[in-house]
Protein backbone atom coordinates (compact mmCIF):
# COMPACT_ATOMS: atom_id res chain seq x y z
CA UNK A 1 0.00 0.00 0.00
CA UNK A 2 1.17 3.68 -0.60
CA UNK A 3 1.24 5.85 2.41
CA UNK A 4 -1.67 8.72 2.79
CA UNK A 5 -1.03 12.32 3.33
CA UNK A 6 0.58 13.15 6.39
CA UNK A 7 -1.00 15.44 9.33
CA UNK A 8 0.25 18.88 8.38
CA UNK A 9 1.88 19.24 11.96
CA UNK A 10 4.06 16.31 11.65
CA UNK A 11 7.54 18.24 11.42
CA UNK A 12 6.50 20.24 13.70
CA UNK A 13 5.61 17.84 16.25
CA UNK A 14 9.12 15.82 15.71
CA UNK A 15 11.52 19.06 15.14
CA UNK A 16 12.28 19.30 18.97
CA UNK A 17 13.10 14.97 19.01
CA UNK A 18 15.03 15.87 15.43
CA UNK A 19 18.50 16.88 16.68
CA UNK A 20 19.09 13.74 19.13
CA UNK A 21 17.82 11.70 15.95
CA UNK A 22 20.31 13.01 13.36
CA UNK A 23 22.73 12.46 16.09
CA UNK A 24 21.38 8.98 16.39
CA UNK A 25 21.33 8.42 12.84
CA UNK A 26 25.06 9.90 12.04
CA UNK A 27 26.32 8.20 15.02
CA UNK A 28 29.35 6.68 13.93
CA UNK A 29 29.32 7.80 10.55
CA UNK A 30 32.84 9.07 10.06
CA UNK A 31 35.45 8.91 13.30
CA UNK A 32 38.89 11.03 13.73
CA UNK A 33 40.81 11.29 12.43
CA UNK A 34 38.74 11.60 9.91
CA UNK A 35 40.49 9.71 7.15
CA UNK A 36 38.56 6.95 5.09
CA UNK A 37 42.45 5.46 5.32
CA UNK A 38 42.12 5.43 9.10
CA UNK A 39 41.69 1.85 11.03
CA UNK A 40 38.74 2.99 12.66
CA UNK A 41 36.88 3.94 9.65
CA UNK A 42 37.35 0.30 8.21
CA UNK A 43 34.78 -0.73 10.10
CA UNK A 44 31.36 1.44 10.39
CA UNK A 45 28.07 1.81 11.16
CA UNK A 46 27.57 -0.61 14.26
CA UNK A 47 23.87 0.26 15.03
CA UNK A 48 20.35 0.05 13.59
CA UNK A 49 22.00 -2.24 10.70
CA UNK A 50 19.21 -4.09 9.39
CA UNK A 51 20.56 -6.45 6.73
CA UNK A 52 18.95 -8.75 3.88
CA UNK A 53 17.42 -11.51 5.21
CA UNK A 54 19.13 -13.86 3.17
CA UNK A 55 22.54 -12.92 4.25
CA UNK A 56 21.77 -12.39 8.21
CA UNK A 57 20.42 -15.93 8.47
CA UNK A 58 24.29 -16.85 8.04
CA UNK A 59 26.04 -14.19 9.87
CA UNK A 60 24.63 -13.45 13.06
CA UNK A 61 22.92 -10.01 12.25
CA UNK A 62 19.16 -9.20 11.84
CA UNK A 63 17.29 -7.92 9.37
CA UNK A 64 14.26 -6.12 11.64
CA UNK A 65 13.91 -4.44 14.92
CA UNK A 66 10.74 -4.43 17.12
CA UNK A 67 9.59 -1.60 19.11
CA UNK A 68 6.69 -2.14 21.75
CA UNK A 69 5.92 0.85 23.94
CA UNK A 70 2.44 1.60 25.75
CA UNK A 71 -0.09 4.99 24.37
CA UNK A 72 -2.90 6.29 25.66
CA UNK A 73 -5.02 7.65 22.53
CA UNK A 74 -7.60 9.75 22.39
CA UNK A 75 -11.38 9.26 20.38
CA UNK A 76 -9.69 10.12 16.87
CA UNK A 77 -6.14 10.23 17.50
CA UNK A 78 -4.17 9.79 14.17
CA UNK A 79 -0.26 8.21 14.69
CA UNK A 80 1.98 9.24 12.99
CA UNK A 81 5.46 7.71 12.00
CA UNK A 82 8.63 8.00 10.83
CA UNK A 83 11.38 5.66 9.89
CA UNK A 84 14.71 7.19 9.37
CA UNK A 85 17.78 5.32 8.15
CA UNK A 86 21.17 5.98 5.68
CA UNK A 87 21.59 4.17 2.41
CA UNK A 88 25.06 3.28 1.73
CA UNK A 89 26.68 4.98 -1.33
CA UNK A 90 29.45 3.37 -2.82
CA UNK A 91 32.16 5.79 -4.15
CA UNK A 92 34.28 5.33 -6.57
CA UNK A 93 37.08 7.23 -7.64
CA UNK A 94 38.66 7.49 -11.22
CA UNK A 95 41.44 9.57 -12.90
CA UNK A 96 41.46 10.76 -16.62
CA UNK A 97 38.95 11.19 -18.99
CA UNK A 98 40.71 14.73 -20.91
CA UNK A 99 42.96 12.63 -23.11
CA UNK A 100 42.43 8.54 -22.60
CA UNK A 101 39.45 5.94 -20.84
CA UNK A 102 38.79 6.74 -17.28
CA UNK A 103 40.74 4.24 -14.84
CA UNK A 104 39.89 3.55 -11.07
CA UNK A 105 42.50 4.21 -9.03
CA UNK A 106 42.53 4.15 -4.82
CA UNK A 107 43.71 8.05 -4.69
CA UNK A 108 43.52 11.00 -6.84
CA UNK A 109 45.05 14.12 -5.05
CA UNK A 110 44.07 17.65 -5.78
CA UNK A 111 45.40 20.83 -4.27
CA UNK A 112 42.83 20.70 -1.50
CA UNK A 113 41.91 17.37 -0.88
CA UNK A 114 42.47 14.03 -1.44
CA UNK A 115 39.77 11.85 -3.14
CA UNK A 116 39.47 8.06 -1.93
CA UNK A 117 36.76 5.66 -2.22
CA UNK A 118 34.76 5.74 -0.01
CA UNK A 119 30.93 4.47 1.63
CA UNK A 120 28.63 7.54 1.44
CA UNK A 121 25.55 7.96 3.64
CA UNK A 122 22.32 9.34 2.19
CA UNK A 123 18.96 9.73 4.49
CA UNK A 124 16.24 8.22 3.34
CA UNK A 125 12.45 8.62 5.12
CA UNK A 126 9.74 6.95 5.07
CA UNK A 127 6.41 8.56 6.98
CA UNK A 128 3.14 7.37 7.43
CA UNK A 129 0.16 8.96 9.01
CA UNK A 130 -2.76 6.47 10.07
CA UNK A 131 -6.01 6.69 12.29
CA UNK A 132 -5.20 4.54 15.72
CA UNK A 133 -8.52 2.76 15.00
CA UNK A 134 -6.97 1.26 12.55
CA UNK A 135 -4.59 -0.56 14.03
CA UNK A 136 -6.81 -3.21 15.67
CA UNK A 137 -6.64 -6.55 13.99
CA UNK A 138 -4.27 -6.99 11.72
CA UNK A 139 -2.93 -3.61 12.11
CA UNK A 140 -1.36 -1.40 8.79
CA UNK A 141 1.61 -2.21 6.74
CA UNK A 142 3.48 0.18 4.76
CA UNK A 143 5.63 -1.30 1.83
CA UNK A 144 8.66 0.84 0.37
CA UNK A 145 11.40 0.55 -2.16
CA UNK A 146 14.79 2.74 -3.17
CA UNK A 147 15.82 1.68 -6.71
CA UNK A 148 19.40 1.00 -7.77
CA UNK A 149 21.07 4.08 -9.09
CA UNK A 150 24.58 5.45 -10.45
CA UNK A 151 25.60 8.74 -10.73
CA UNK A 152 28.39 10.33 -12.09
CA UNK A 153 30.11 13.73 -10.66
CA UNK A 154 33.44 15.03 -12.88
CA UNK A 155 36.41 16.32 -10.43
CA UNK A 156 38.62 19.33 -11.80
CA UNK A 157 41.81 20.38 -10.55
CA UNK A 158 42.58 23.99 -9.18
CA UNK A 159 42.63 25.27 -12.57
CA UNK A 160 39.02 24.21 -13.40
CA UNK A 161 40.23 21.54 -15.91
CA UNK A 162 38.64 17.77 -15.45
CA UNK A 163 40.69 15.19 -13.94
CA UNK A 164 38.93 12.17 -13.18
CA UNK A 165 35.18 11.75 -11.83
CA UNK A 166 33.54 10.02 -8.90
CA UNK A 167 30.83 7.26 -9.87
CA UNK A 168 28.46 6.66 -6.69
CA UNK A 169 26.03 3.30 -6.60
CA UNK A 170 23.08 2.82 -4.69
CA UNK A 171 22.03 -0.51 -5.14
CA UNK A 172 17.93 -1.68 -5.00
CA UNK A 173 16.51 -1.10 -1.41
CA UNK A 174 13.52 -3.01 -0.07
CA UNK A 175 11.61 -2.76 3.19
CA UNK A 176 8.03 -2.57 5.15
CA UNK A 177 6.74 -1.26 8.38
CA UNK A 178 4.48 -3.13 10.02
CA UNK A 179 2.07 -1.54 12.79
CA UNK A 180 -0.48 -3.22 15.14
CA UNK A 181 -2.43 -1.70 18.44
CA UNK A 182 -3.75 -3.98 21.04
CA UNK A 183 -5.73 -2.87 24.50
CA UNK A 184 -3.95 -3.55 27.56
CA UNK A 185 -6.72 -4.78 30.29
CA UNK A 186 -7.55 -2.74 33.00
CA UNK A 187 -9.53 0.40 34.05
CA UNK A 188 -7.32 2.26 31.40
CA UNK A 189 -7.83 3.19 27.97
CA UNK A 190 -4.30 2.04 27.49
CA UNK A 191 -2.98 0.15 24.26
CA UNK A 192 0.35 -1.78 23.35
CA UNK A 193 1.70 -0.19 20.03
CA UNK A 194 3.82 -2.32 17.79
CA UNK A 195 6.24 -1.27 14.91
CA UNK A 196 8.17 -3.79 13.19
CA UNK A 197 10.60 -2.42 10.94
CA UNK A 198 12.26 -5.22 8.29
CA UNK A 199 14.75 -5.67 5.70
CA UNK A 200 13.33 -7.45 2.84
CA UNK A 201 15.78 -6.68 -0.04
CA UNK A 202 15.72 -9.81 -1.93
CA UNK A 203 19.84 -10.45 -2.60
CA UNK A 204 21.50 -13.78 -3.15
CA UNK A 205 25.39 -13.26 -1.86
CA UNK A 206 27.65 -14.58 -4.25
CA UNK A 207 30.30 -16.61 -2.43
CA UNK A 208 33.24 -14.97 -1.57
CA UNK A 209 31.50 -11.65 -2.05
CA UNK A 210 28.90 -12.26 0.34
CA UNK A 211 30.55 -10.63 3.50
CA UNK A 212 29.25 -6.94 5.71
CA UNK A 213 30.93 -4.57 2.78
CA UNK A 214 28.85 -6.24 -0.11
CA UNK A 215 25.85 -6.34 2.49
CA UNK A 216 25.74 -2.80 4.13
CA UNK A 217 24.46 -1.32 0.51
CA UNK A 218 21.28 -3.14 0.73
CA UNK A 219 21.06 -2.25 4.39
CA UNK A 220 18.73 0.20 6.38
CA UNK A 221 21.62 2.17 8.47
CA UNK A 222 21.29 3.17 11.78
CA UNK A 223 17.25 2.54 11.49
CA UNK A 224 15.21 4.51 13.77
CA UNK A 225 11.68 5.45 14.18
CA UNK A 226 10.10 8.84 15.63
CA UNK A 227 6.54 8.29 16.81
CA UNK A 228 3.68 10.93 17.53
CA UNK A 229 0.24 11.30 18.48
CA UNK A 230 -2.06 13.48 17.41
CA UNK A 231 -4.25 13.13 20.27
CA UNK A 232 -3.50 11.50 23.55
CA UNK A 233 0.21 10.65 25.14
CA UNK A 234 2.49 7.77 25.73
CA UNK A 235 3.69 5.96 28.68
CA UNK A 236 7.87 6.25 29.80
CA UNK A 237 9.11 2.44 29.45
CA UNK A 238 11.77 3.79 31.54
CA UNK A 239 9.44 4.80 34.36
CA UNK A 240 5.92 4.10 33.78
CA UNK A 241 2.98 4.63 36.23
CA UNK A 242 3.25 2.31 39.21
CA UNK A 243 -0.52 0.99 37.67
CA UNK A 244 1.28 0.17 34.18
CA UNK A 245 4.32 -1.52 35.52
CA UNK A 246 3.33 -4.66 34.23
CA UNK A 247 1.70 -4.19 31.00
CA UNK A 248 5.15 -2.18 30.29
CA UNK A 249 7.43 -5.09 31.55
CA UNK A 250 5.47 -7.21 28.81
CA UNK A 251 6.56 -4.89 26.07
CA UNK A 252 9.15 -7.19 23.84
CA UNK A 253 11.41 -4.65 22.68
CA UNK A 254 14.41 -5.89 19.84
CA UNK A 255 17.52 -4.06 19.09
CA UNK A 256 16.10 -0.65 19.81
CA UNK A 257 14.26 0.99 23.01
CA UNK A 258 11.47 3.61 22.88
CA UNK A 259 11.94 6.97 24.77
CA UNK A 260 9.56 9.91 25.25
CA UNK A 261 11.16 12.50 22.82
CA UNK A 262 10.31 16.04 21.75
CA UNK A 263 9.81 18.99 24.68
CA UNK A 264 10.38 18.47 28.09
CA UNK A 265 6.95 17.75 30.21
CA UNK A 266 4.96 16.62 27.07
CA UNK A 267 4.97 12.92 26.60
CA UNK A 268 2.66 12.18 22.70
CA UNK A 269 6.20 11.94 20.88
CA UNK A 270 8.62 8.96 21.07
CA UNK A 271 11.65 7.77 19.57
CA UNK A 272 12.84 4.49 18.95
CA UNK A 273 16.51 4.19 18.75
CA UNK A 274 19.14 1.25 18.63
CA UNK A 275 20.85 3.55 20.99
CA UNK A 276 20.10 3.35 24.48
CA UNK A 277 18.49 6.89 25.75
CA UNK A 278 17.01 8.54 28.98
CA UNK A 279 13.80 9.98 27.99
CA UNK A 280 13.44 13.42 26.45
CA UNK A 281 17.51 13.16 25.43
CA UNK A 282 18.89 16.31 24.25
CA UNK A 283 22.11 17.94 22.79
CA UNK A 284 23.95 19.67 25.04
CA UNK A 285 23.98 23.63 24.09
CA UNK A 286 27.54 23.49 24.27
CA UNK A 287 27.93 21.43 21.07
CA UNK A 288 29.55 23.28 18.50
CA UNK A 289 28.49 20.86 15.71
CA UNK A 290 28.11 16.99 15.18
CA UNK A 291 31.45 15.25 15.36
CA UNK A 292 30.06 12.11 14.48
CA UNK A 293 31.57 9.91 17.62
CA UNK A 294 30.18 10.11 20.69
CA UNK A 295 32.58 8.23 22.54
CA UNK A 296 34.75 11.11 22.46
CA UNK A 297 34.56 14.46 24.37
CA UNK A 298 33.61 17.70 22.02
CA UNK A 299 37.09 19.55 23.39
CA UNK A 300 38.93 16.54 23.09
CA UNK A 301 38.11 15.87 19.40
CA UNK A 302 38.30 19.94 18.60
CA UNK A 303 41.63 20.02 19.90
CA UNK A 304 42.70 16.84 18.43
CA UNK A 305 41.49 17.70 14.97
CA UNK A 306 43.34 21.35 15.08
CA UNK A 307 46.08 19.38 15.40
CA UNK A 308 46.70 17.51 12.28
CA UNK A 309 48.92 17.76 9.86
CA UNK A 310 47.76 19.73 6.38
CA UNK A 311 48.09 16.23 4.78
CA UNK A 312 46.07 14.87 6.59
CA UNK A 313 43.41 17.15 6.61
CA UNK A 314 43.80 17.10 3.09
CA UNK A 315 43.22 12.97 3.48
CA UNK A 316 40.11 14.28 5.71
CA UNK A 317 38.41 16.75 2.86
CA UNK A 318 38.43 14.38 0.27
CA UNK A 319 36.57 11.31 2.55
CA UNK A 320 33.51 13.08 2.56
CA UNK A 321 31.78 16.50 2.92
CA UNK A 322 30.90 16.04 6.45
CA UNK A 323 34.38 14.92 7.13
CA UNK A 324 35.86 17.96 5.54
CA UNK A 325 32.70 20.39 7.45
CA UNK A 326 34.16 19.10 10.88
CA UNK A 327 37.71 19.79 9.72
CA UNK A 328 36.87 23.37 8.79
CA UNK A 329 34.59 23.76 12.21
CA UNK A 330 37.89 22.47 14.21
CA UNK A 331 39.87 25.33 12.32
CA UNK A 332 37.53 28.52 12.81
CA UNK A 333 36.19 27.46 16.26
CA UNK A 334 36.55 30.79 17.71
CA UNK A 335 38.41 30.70 21.55
CA UNK A 336 35.07 31.31 23.85
CA UNK A 337 33.59 28.59 21.97
CA UNK A 338 36.27 25.83 22.48
CA UNK A 339 36.33 27.25 26.32
CA UNK A 340 32.21 25.99 26.57
CA UNK A 341 33.74 23.21 25.91
CA UNK A 342 35.55 23.18 28.80
CA UNK A 343 33.03 21.59 31.02
CA UNK A 344 29.43 22.41 32.47
CA UNK A 345 27.72 21.86 36.02
CA UNK A 346 23.78 20.62 34.91
CA UNK A 347 22.87 21.04 38.91
CA UNK A 348 22.51 24.26 39.00
CA UNK A 349 19.22 25.74 39.45
CA UNK A 350 18.01 29.64 39.93
CA UNK A 351 16.18 30.84 42.92
CA UNK A 352 14.94 34.12 41.90
CA UNK A 353 12.87 34.72 45.14
CA UNK A 354 13.31 33.72 48.83
CA UNK A 355 10.81 31.33 50.22
CA UNK A 356 7.62 33.03 52.09
CA UNK A 357 8.80 33.18 55.95
CA UNK A 358 7.65 29.47 57.52
CA UNK A 359 8.21 27.57 54.61
CA UNK A 360 11.19 25.62 53.17
CA UNK A 361 13.32 26.66 50.13
CA UNK A 362 12.90 24.84 47.14
CA UNK A 363 16.99 23.82 46.26
CA UNK A 364 15.95 22.51 42.82
CA UNK A 365 14.51 25.84 41.99
CA UNK A 366 11.33 24.21 40.69
CA UNK A 367 9.41 26.38 38.12
CA UNK A 368 11.97 28.94 37.31
CA UNK A 369 13.64 29.49 34.46
CA UNK A 370 17.93 29.05 34.35
CA UNK A 371 19.26 32.76 34.36
CA UNK A 372 21.57 35.59 36.21
CA UNK A 373 19.50 34.70 39.42
CA UNK A 374 21.04 33.19 42.87
CA UNK A 375 22.98 30.12 42.06
CA UNK A 376 22.52 27.30 44.80
CA UNK A 377 24.23 23.60 44.29
CA UNK A 378 21.72 21.39 46.34
CA UNK A 379 23.46 18.70 47.15
CA UNK A 380 26.41 20.49 48.80
CA UNK A 381 26.86 23.15 51.11
CA UNK A 382 30.35 24.51 51.70
CA UNK A 383 29.46 25.41 55.26
CA UNK A 384 29.20 21.51 55.95
CA UNK A 385 32.91 21.22 55.08
CA UNK A 386 33.75 23.11 58.21
CA UNK A 387 32.63 20.07 60.09
CA UNK A 388 34.73 17.40 58.85
CA UNK A 389 38.46 17.14 58.66
CA UNK A 390 39.87 13.89 56.61
CA UNK A 391 43.43 13.98 59.31
CA UNK A 392 41.47 13.60 62.46
CA UNK A 393 38.08 12.03 61.63
CA UNK A 394 37.76 8.77 62.82
CA UNK A 395 34.79 5.61 61.87
CA UNK A 396 34.30 2.62 64.38
CA UNK A 397 34.83 -0.60 62.28
CA UNK A 398 34.24 -3.31 63.93
CA UNK A 399 33.78 -1.94 68.08
CA UNK A 400 37.12 -0.25 66.73
CA UNK A 401 37.96 3.43 66.04
CA UNK A 402 39.85 4.05 62.92
CA UNK A 403 41.50 6.71 61.62
CA UNK A 404 44.62 8.33 60.38
CA UNK A 405 47.47 6.40 60.95
CA UNK A 406 45.63 2.94 61.76
CA UNK A 407 46.69 -0.04 60.28
CA UNK A 408 43.94 -1.91 58.70
CA UNK A 409 43.77 -5.44 56.86
CA UNK A 410 42.44 -5.04 53.36
CA UNK A 411 39.27 -7.22 52.26
CA UNK A 412 37.79 -5.57 49.32
CA UNK A 413 34.09 -7.82 48.20
CA UNK A 414 33.37 -8.84 44.79
CA UNK A 415 31.20 -6.24 44.25
CA UNK A 416 33.95 -3.91 43.10
CA UNK A 417 34.88 -4.09 39.62
CA UNK A 418 38.39 -2.98 40.32
CA UNK A 419 40.59 -6.42 39.57
CA UNK A 420 43.67 -4.62 41.39
CA UNK A 421 42.06 -4.16 44.46
CA UNK A 422 40.97 -7.64 44.26
CA UNK A 423 44.62 -8.58 44.22
CA UNK A 424 45.30 -6.74 47.34
CA UNK A 425 42.89 -8.56 49.50
CA UNK A 426 44.77 -9.93 53.00
CA UNK A 427 47.55 -7.05 52.57
CA UNK A 428 48.17 -4.47 55.21
CA UNK A 429 47.90 -0.89 54.61
CA UNK A 430 47.92 2.51 56.84
CA UNK A 431 45.10 4.72 56.49
CA UNK A 432 45.90 8.47 55.00
CA UNK A 433 42.28 9.74 56.05
CA UNK A 434 38.91 9.56 56.42
CA UNK A 435 37.09 10.96 53.93
CA UNK A 436 33.18 12.08 53.45
CA UNK A 437 31.70 12.41 50.44
CA UNK A 438 28.40 14.76 49.21
CA UNK A 439 26.31 11.90 49.44
CA UNK A 440 26.54 11.20 52.76
CA UNK A 441 29.40 8.31 51.95
CA UNK A 442 32.83 7.36 53.99
CA UNK A 443 35.82 6.62 52.20
CA UNK A 444 38.98 5.44 53.42
CA UNK A 445 42.64 6.86 51.84
CA UNK A 446 45.04 4.17 52.38
CA UNK A 447 48.68 3.41 51.45
CA UNK A 448 49.80 -0.34 51.14
CA UNK A 449 52.18 -1.56 53.12
CA UNK A 450 55.29 -3.20 51.34
CA UNK A 451 55.09 -0.44 48.44
CA UNK A 452 58.04 0.87 47.51
CA UNK A 453 56.14 4.39 46.38
CA UNK A 454 54.47 4.82 49.30
CA UNK A 455 55.96 7.87 50.64
CA UNK A 456 56.11 9.37 46.72
CA UNK A 457 52.39 8.94 46.83
CA UNK A 458 51.59 10.16 50.10
CA UNK A 459 53.63 13.24 49.36
CA UNK A 460 51.19 13.80 46.06
CA UNK A 461 48.14 12.71 48.02
CA UNK A 462 47.83 9.73 45.55
CA UNK A 463 46.18 6.91 47.64
CA UNK A 464 44.33 3.86 47.27
CA UNK A 465 40.49 4.37 48.47
CA UNK A 466 38.17 1.31 50.12
CA UNK A 467 35.00 1.93 52.04
CA UNK A 468 34.54 0.58 55.85
CA UNK A 469 33.15 -2.59 55.06
CA UNK A 470 36.31 -3.42 52.92
CA UNK A 471 38.63 -3.08 55.72
CA UNK A 472 38.77 -4.85 58.98
CA UNK A 473 41.18 -3.43 61.82
CA UNK A 474 44.43 -5.15 62.09
CA UNK A 475 45.21 -7.23 65.23
CA UNK A 476 48.04 -5.08 66.25
CA UNK A 477 46.05 -1.67 65.78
Amino acid sequence: MTAPPLAPDLDTRFAAARRVADAVLFEGYVLYPYRASAAKNRLRWQFGVLVPPTWGADCGEHAFQRTECLMEPRTGAVLQVELRFLRARRRTVQRGGRLGPFETVDTLELADRVLTPWDEGVEERVQLSVPVAELSGAGRELTFERPASVETETVRDEAGQPVGRLLRRCEELRGVVRLTATDVPGPYAVQRLTAVVENTTDWAPDGAAADREAALPRSLVSAHLMLGLSAGSFLSMADPPEWARGAAAGCENLRTWPVLAGQDGRSDVVLSSPIILEDHPAIAPESPGALYDALEIDEILALRTSALTDQEKREARGTDDRAAAVIDLADSMPPEVLERLHGAVRALREITDPAPEGEPADPFGAGQPFGAGQLETPWWDPESDRGFDPATDRIAIDGRSIGAGSRVLLRPGRRRTDAQDLFLHGRHAVVEAVLHDVDGGVHLAVTVEGDPGADIRREQGRFLYFQPDEVAPAEDG
